[in-house]
């Protein structure tokens, strides 16, 4: 692999060798003729309950130790009062790992997803109970609860300050439960779910790395986060993976997110159960069903489906959220912009992936839609994303960025003092009404295999701080002493631009980030350009000249094997 590459594998991406990867190769051999999109579930839901019940354990440990206190180690509350899943004896992992070989372990692990269900209302209709059926073969089921159970969730995280929180992270300095640990595996198995099912894959996972980008630029520390179409809730996991790691707190940001597809649905439910993260996920179509109607949100991060033809468009002629005109019955594209501008607060950013046709198109009224939202400056920021990110998709993509508010005036209550420091004297970030960042980072990426492309950590850094250093973000006291932090913005040719609206007018209001960073500035080599034209000039004539007698030598060989003109 090129040094690049070993870049890569540093993120907590695919591409990573570790033990997830050697899990993954365990867990697939097990899945013989079975269909990924099937198997996904009996996987994810045994690392599912594996992690419950180890929370569960952990906290019947210790209050086995309190019973001279008055402690019940069968007494429900003790387990709700601090956050973690109930689990009955029936479900208990240790009691499945037992009967694992029996020929009932199907039905008994389907008594124990039901089980589990009832005895804790959040999870209920969210848990596969399909282990029992007869197309299951349940000696390799049997194996898989094996294998499940060699995976350690109760290692000590090597950040030992953790919290109380539904997942069960230490509050005493012990040490964090390892939720990191199942973290990791879960979304290193979706993501290798999402690979082998190939394009339906991209129904319930966005990759890690474009996740990053949207996370990384608009920071979000603190309030309402929104995704409408959220998958499998990796928008969610992401920011507050992002929160953790900027030692910020992660009860300061609210969840609120709604995915159509049931099953997708149910990913998300566990996906976020396994963190302990608490969200309001609704589940339902969010243009018809609308689960958070009055929702106006400091964040929205989404990922909708690329020009979606189905959306049933033509119902809603008349909505209230086509501020700036009626989206193609065709293409929900601009439904989906205006949908989160609809739900964006006064002071709100937006970041979502879309098809790179919206940000030229003219069909249908789009042209128009998108150039009443530029005049309307609410554009901040494109980002031209290499090709090959997607598993459910080869087409390119763009990052669109909405911003509510670009006066720089600081957002009361949204952006306090943080370990960013942004915002931290209230000056908020510079005034960039009447201006649009333009980042073409269609050459960034490293290939990990032959089909897919993953951004490095040094892109990530590169195009989150070109934008946090044009938007005027104020690097922490600890970054200003010592020098560091965003930095100054500058254009640089072949990659970024700050366009003014009468730029944007000039090329008819298309948003390709292309038509206005302009090319790569070539370093000067120092030859005379008399000199490299009668050097270059050399070279073709004799190139030409060999290219013709090869010419001549391939006709003579087609004639005397008799196929000559």
């Amino acid at each position: 692999m090129a040094a690049k590459g070993k870049t890569a594998a540093k993120a907590e991406t695919g591409a990573n060798l570790g033990f997830e990867a050697k899990l993954w190769a365990a867990a697939d051999a097990l899945r013989n003729n079975m269909d990924a999109a099937e198997y996904k579930h009996v996987v994810l839901g045994l690392i599912f309950l594996k992690y419950i019940s180890d929370a569960f354990e952990a906290k019947h440990a210790e209050l086995e130790t309190q019973r001279k206190k008055g402690a019940d180690p069968e007494d429900p509350d003790e387990y709700k009062a601090a956050s973690i899943f109930w689990v009955p004896k029936e479900a208990r992992w240790s009691y499945l790992k037992a009967n694992a070989p029996q020929p009932t372990i199907g039905t008994l692990v389907d008594d124990a997803m039901a089980a589990i269900e009832r005895d804790n209302p959040s999870l209920k209709t969210v848990l596969p109970k399909d282990f029992g059926r007869v197309g299951l073969d349940k000696v390799r089921l049997g194996q898989i609860i094996n294998l499940v159970s060699d995976i350690d969730m109760c290692q000590p995280s090597s950040r030992p300050d953790g919290h109380p929180s539904p997942s069960g992270r230490g509050d005493r300095g012990e040490g964090k439960r390892a939720m990191d640990i199942l973290g990791r595996v879960y979304e290193y198995f979706l993501s290798r779910f999402a690979s082998a099912e190939g394009k339906s894959g991209g129904q319930f996972y966005t990759p890690s790395s474009v996740v990053r980008v949207l996370v990384e630029m608009l920071s979000p520390y603190k309030g309402r986060v929104y995704d409408p179409c959220c998958g499998s809730g990796g928008m969610f996991v992401s920011s507050e993976k992002f929160i953790e790691a900027h030692s910020g707190k992660l009860g300061d940001i609210s969840i609120y997110g709604q995915e159509s597809n049931y099953t997708t649905w149910r990913l998300a439910k566990m996906n976020l159960a396994i963190r302990g993260i608490d969200a309001q996920i609704g589940h339902g179509d969010t243009f018809h069903q609308d689960a958070h109607p009055d929702l106006k949100a400091d964040y929205v991060l989404a990922n909708p489906p690329f020009n979606d033809s189905d959306w049933r468009g033509d119902l809603l002629k008349d909505d209230k959220r086509w501020v700036y005109g009626v989206p193609p019955a065709g293409n929900a594209n601009y439904a989906w912009v205006q949908h989160f501008i609809h739900h964006l607060a006064p002071t709100g950013l937006a970041g979502f992936v879309l098809a790179n046709g919206s940000m030229s198109s003219n069909q249908s009224g789009e042209g128009e839609i998108r150039k009443a939202i530029i005049e309307a400056d609410l554009v901040d920021c494109m980002v031209a994303l290499p090709g090959q990110l997607f598993y459910s998709t080869q087409i390119p993509v763009c990052l669109w960025f909405i911003c509510r508010d670009k006066s720089g005036k600081p957002s009361p209550g949204l952006r306090p003092p943080s370990p960013s420091g942004r915002g931290a004297r209230g000056e908020g970030y510079r005034d960039r009404r009447g201006e649009v960042l333009f980042i073409d980072a269609r050459k960034m990426g490293t290939l990990v295999d032959r089909t897919h492309r993953e951004l490095t950590d040094g892109d990530l850094a590169k195009i989150a701080g070109t934008y946090h250093a044009w938007r005027g973000d104020l690097p922490a006291p600890e970054l200003r002493q010592a020098g560091k932090g965003a930095g100054k913005y500058a254009d640089v040719p072949g990659f970024c631009m700050a366009a003014k609206l009468d730029d944007i007018r000039k090329h008819a209001h298309v948003l390709t980030p292309g038509r206005y960073v302009g090319a790569e500035e070539v370093e000067d080599d120092g030859e005379l350009f008399e000199e490299k034209m009668k050097r270059l000039s050399t070279t073709l004539w004799e190139q030409q000249a060999t290219a013709a007698k090869l010419d001549t030598a391939i006709a003579a060989n087609l004639k005397e094997l008799g196929y000559g003109g």
